[in-house]
């Protein structure tokens, strides 16, 4: 046989492969990973999302929670499992954007997963408690500029999207707050509807019982358009901070090397269970919109996100390896 004919049949038999695996795919059950216990928000959009998408697929999906080590060990055993679509991730804005942003991690969240597409995000939103008068941002930023010693924010934990979010505007504002790190969310709250601390960047789902009762006041949130949570509250891009996108996001990873047709095939499936308006209503308890993207827009995505957490992070001293 000729080189030419050869190479001609052994791209054509190649195709054939590649189709006949994504006709036959999947044969079995699929194992989502989870990087954080069971319960929560991040678990709850996991086993919503999976259930629904395993019924499009024909075979379930099986949520492996894996919580140790800040997702480190979830991101390690999915970065190690084969690439034939049989083991998956939720990664998210912790997993592969805060992290490889703040320390020195065991996995490469951009060379070792294969991008397979967003779930959706849900804003971070700027809350003051009780021991601030200010009504609005315009407000809050001259009563920081007035009061430049004795103001704090209180955040989930050193490096998390809570701390480098309010990071991130302190700088635009030029306004000096001590950062009180927490072990998580909720006794950053306790202490800010104490007056101990006077304001935090959280994520939306956790701050809507606050806002709700009205313990805490929402004056901005983050994102290109205002939330339907709280729709008469501005985004920071309305009150004049530009490019302030950060969100808490959550998407679906694999291993690296996944052949292209089974990534199309999971991605446009996904993208199917994402447009269904019941979804969208279960996904709205944890204040998450839906936000569909081809696997190329969510690797980019991923990368932007990794960069400007990145660059905050070098810009403010933040290094939790050092």
């Amino acid at each position: 046989m000729h080189r030419r004919e050869f190479l001609v049949a052994a791209s054509a038999l190649a195709l054939a492969s590649k189709t006949a695996l994504a006709q036959t795919y999947p044969r079995k059950p699929i194992r989502y990973i989870v990087p954080v216990v069971a319960g929560g928000g991040n678990d709850m959009i996991a086993r919503t999302v999976t259930e629904r998408w395993g019924k499009l697929l024909g075979q379930p999906f099986i949520v492996d929670n894996q919580g140790g080590g800040g997702g480190i060990i979830a991101c390690q055993n999915t970065a190690h499992a084969a690439p034939d679509g049989y083991t998956l991730m939720q990664g998210y804005v912790a997993t592969h954007g805060t992290s490889p942003a703040t320390r020195a991690l065991p996995y490469d969240a951009i060379k070792d997963f294969t991008p397979i597409g967003m779930i959706g995000g849900t804003p971070n939103v700027l809350v003051v408690g009780p021991s601030v008068s200010a009504e609005n941002f315009k407000a809050f930023v001259d009563f920081l500029h007035k009061n430049a010693d004795g103001i704090s924010y209180g955040s989930a934990g050193q490096g998390t999207l809570t701390h480098l979010t309010m990071e991130l505007f302190k700088q635009q504002a030029n306004a000096p707050m001590t950062h009180v790190p927490y072990k998580g969310v909720a006794p950053a709250f306790t202490d800010l509807v104490a007056g101990r601390t006077h304001a935090m960047f959280p994520g939306l789902a956790a701050a809507m019982p606050f806002i709700r009762s009205g313990r805490v006041r929402a004056l901005a949130v983050t994102g290109s358009t205002r939330s339907p949570q709280i729709k008469d509250v501005p985004t920071l891009d309305e009150v004049g901070f530009k490019g302030f996108d950060a969100m808490q996001w959550y998407g679906c990873v694999g291993p690296a090397g996944m052949p292209a047709e089974l990534v199309k095939q999971l991605n446009d499936t996904l993208g199917v269970v994402l447009k269904n308006p019941e979804l969208r209503e279960r996904l709205s308890v944890e204040a998450v919109e839906p936000m569909p993207m081809t696997p190329d827009q969510f690797g980019q995505y991923i990368r932007r996100d990794i960069a400007r957490w990145t660059t905050i992070a070098k810009e403010r001293g933040i290094r939790l390896d050092s």
